[in-house]
């Protein structure tokens, strides 16, 4: 049995992103690991907006200018949107199959 690929995530983007998708996150975030960008052919048929676990390099650029207080670090996501994690995991990991 192969070993489990473990990701790390820094921030999250949870449930009030959905169907909003503003992207003054994508803006603000200097290493641009926020997806899709509106160029991305899935922006209009993805419904929020995910953070690539292994692009983020944790500055918190994204939080503060979500309108919809989206984004979370890790330790500070609500229980309730708790499985937000691994829907963002799962996002890149599907572009990336």
């Amino acid at each position: 049995m192969g070993e489990r690929e473990v990701f790390s995530m820094a921030y999250i983007i949870a449930k009030p992103c959905i169907g909003v998708k503003d992207t003054a996150c994508v803006d603000a975030c200097p290493v641009d690991c926020i997806h899709p960008r509106r160029n991305e052919a899935s922006f209009d048929t993805d419904i929020q907006l995910y953070i690539h676990t292994e692009e983020c390099i944790d500055c918190g650029a994204c939080v503060p200018v979500c309108p919809v207080s989206a984004i979370f670090a890790l330790h500070d996501l609500p229980r309730n949107w708790a499985d937000y994690e691994n829907i963002n995991a799962a996002y890149f990991v599907r572009r990336a199959g």
